[in-house]
């Protein structure tokens, strides 16, 4: 890893400041970079059909919007990332769903709900 990166996989790459989640955008797959401090919470939940587990890319409910991921539905945990002021959400999975905990644990922005 290089350039501050913490955590990097093929989904997602955590810095100590932004998180940039990759193949963000729709039909471009260019990427997507939010900033740690305009982030409220960040909820991670079971895999289920109601948490995106088949949502390989997009949108669902117009409201929670998943960078592609083919593999999602293998993935243990699904993230839901809320922004400050923002109706918007990010759902997202990582390579490795422990790590990515940690990172928000460190940054005190993890919450659990069933």
């Amino acid at each position: 890893m290089n350039n501050g990166t913490i955590y990097q996989d093929s989904l997602i790459e955590l810095f100590r400041d932004k998180i940039v989640f990759k193949k963000y955008y729709f039909p471009s797959l260019k990427s997507k970079e939010v900033p740690v401090e305009s982030i409220e919470k960040v909820v991670t939940k079971e895999p289920s059909l109601g948490t995106g587990k088949y949502r390989f890319h997009g949108t669902g409910d117009f409201r929670t919007w998943y960078p592609q991921d083919f593999a999602r539905n293998k993935r243990d945990k699904i993230f839901i990332l809320f922004i400050k002021n923002k109706w918007v959400r990010i759902g997202f999975t990582g390579e490795n769903s422990g790590s990515i905990e940690k990172y928000f644990e460190a940054k005190r922005l993890l919450r659990t709900e069933q």
